[in-house]
């Protein structure tokens, strides 16, 4: 095992003994002021103002991905987000997200997605425009699930964007093959889905059978929670997934969706 399979072995254990819980606020409409939006230093340095030197260090060894951690509890980034949020006009959060993300602290990269994952932005190629651009740049599971709920919203919002996703199933980047998946989850909720969505799901079945011989376990975790949320829905379409591609799967993976059934 390479040193680097090895600090993925050990992040995935991280990772299923941990909740992995990154609630999204939805938009609420504000009759108060407010006051103006932050700028990306003000930003920082609130979220500095709420970090904790040993939750950082905690977080560092965690992730070990070589980046400033400050050690912001994920409650209290969502707290600042969902205030910036409300006092930035659409084009400040676009500005706010881009320079929180290029400050490359892991906080401020989930903030930057935070910032982003809204049901509606009208129009919203900006801001699927960074979110995209954001998706090669993924390196650890915390700032991913961030970006994937940003992309989930815009991805809903226009199934037409699944033909660019399809494109990430070919990355070098695990994270950005992952966010193919935990992107598209939504797509698995509806009871009586429309023909596009239905469409939409057998893509991403597709997609399921195409990453299914990779054998890195948050690719292998990332099918069973997608197949496993679809067996809620349409059970008998996860059903002749697993008789078709079902061996292709680790144990594991196939026994989480199983129990779904």
């Amino acid at each position: 095992m390479t040193e680097e399979e090895a600090r993925l072995a050990e992040e995935a254990r991280a990772y299923a003994a941990s909740d992995a819980d990154y609630q999204q606020y939805e938009e609420t409409a504000e009759t108060e002021d407010l006051g103006p939006a932050p700028t990306v230093g003000e930003a920082i340095a609130l979220l500095e103002a709420s970090g904790d030197a040993e939750r950082a260090a905690q977080a560092a060894e965690y992730h070990k991905t070589a980046r400033h951690y400050l050690g912001v509890a994920a409650p209290l980034i969502e707290d600042q987000v969902r205030l910036w949020r409300a006092q930035a006009t659409a084009e400040e959060r676009l500005a706010l997200a881009r320079g929180l993300w290029d400050s490359d602290i892991h906080e401020a990269k989930i903030a930057a997605a935070k910032l982003m994952t809204q049901a509606r932005i009208r129009p919203d190629d900006a801001a699927w425009d960074l979110i995209r651009g954001w998706v090669g740049d993924l390196d650890t599971w915390a700032i991913a699930d961030a970006v994937s709920a940003a992309a989930a919203r815009r991805v809903t919002a226009d199934l037409a964007r699944l033909d660019g996703i399809a494109g990430w199933l070919a990355s070098d980047n695990l994270w950005t093959r992952r966010t193919a998946l935990t992107a598209t989850l939504p797509l698995t909720r509806a009871r009586h889905p429309d023909a596009q969505e239905s469409t939409a799901r057998d893509r991403i079945l597709d997609w399921c059978a195409t990453l299914a011989p990779d054998r890195n376990w948050f690719i292998q975790k990332a099918i069973a929670d997608w197949l496993s949320a679809l067996a809620k829905r349409d059970p008998e379409s996860v059903r002749r997934w697993l008789v078709e591609y079902g061996e292709d799967l680790k144990s594991f993976a196939r026994k989480d969706v199983t129990r779904k059934l």
